[in-house]
């Protein structure tokens, strides 16, 4: 059997401490409380693009603000930059706050950055936050859970090198819920991949865009129709796609009956 291996870890230097901090969805009133007092003792703070200027505003003005924004394919600094940024900023014996949408260990990248914090003898600490898949669900009142509907949730990226090669079979289908992050831009083809590993065309999919922001949109409509309504709403990320018989609870527009009357398809 495969044992986990601890990163090795030098001994601890310096008196800084880099704090991998979940920012939630974007409503800074989603914050934890500890999110929210780590802000207010920053020396600096290291955040992405979907943190909020709401949340960065909890921070005194002369806080040290860096941004490693993403854009899509693209970071305006490399991972590997950005630990070293990280470590760097500690060795000076700086509170360093290394803040992201969502939770840090959901596709945050939080794992990379706490390994090689660890291994250069940095003291690491982690604070969760509220994913978007829980945020996003949330404010639409979208259960990922049901009793009638869904006993088991995975969580997958959809903007991804390999996408094509990789298995979801079984992800989608009766009593699952499947929530896609970054998956906007790959509609289209995560259509196609979903019904050719046996998800069914007409399962129910909601998009979720903004999440707990003001400008918060909550679509519905069928896989089979997913990357036209993507088109034709003009949606853009942040969003989230969940698939599934949960997305036909709660308040999403439904948009297909609309498209369908409109383009005379029967169903």
């Amino acid at each position: 059997m495969t044992q986990y291996k601890q990163p090795s870890q030098r001994p601890l230097t310096g008196n800084g401490t880099v704090y991998l901090v979940g920012a939630g969805p974007g409503d800074p009133e989603l914050l934890t409380l500890r999110a929210a007092r780590l802000l207010s003792e920053a020396d600096v703070i290291v955040h992405d693009g979907l943190v909020s200027e709401d949340i960065l505003a909890m921070a005194p003005a002369a806080t040290k603000r860096i941004s490693v924004a993403k854009q899509r394919s693209r970071h305006s600094m490399p991972q590997d930059a950005i630990n070293a940024l990280l470590i760097a900023e500690a060795q000076k014996g700086h509170k360093v706050v290394r803040l992201k949408g969502g939770d840090p260990f959901i596709f945050g990248r939080g794992g990379e950055e706490a390994s090689d914090c660890i291994k250069a003898g940095i003291r690491v600490e982690v604070v969760p936050g509220i994913s978007a898949a829980l945020g996003c669900a949330a404010q639409a009142r979208i259960p990922l859970t049901h009793r009638d509907a869904s006993s088991a949730v995975s969580f997958v990226a959809g903007q991804c090198k390999g996408l094509s090669d990789q298995n979801w079979s079984g992800l989608v289908g009766k009593g699952r819920t499947l929530v896609i992050y970054m998956g906007v831009a790959n509609a289209e083809s995560i259509t196609e991949k979903l019904i050719a590993d046996g998800a069914s065309p007409d399962i129910p999919v909601a998009v979720l865009e903004n999440g707990t922001r003001g400008n918060f949109r909550a679509l519905r409509t069928l896989l089979t129709d997913l990357g036209d309504l993507v088109r034709r709403e003009k949606v853009k990320s942040p969003a989230l796609l969940v698939v599934g018989e949960v997305a036909s609870y709660g308040d999403a527009e439904d948009r297909f009956v609309e498209y369908a009357q409109m383009a005379g398809v029967e169903f």
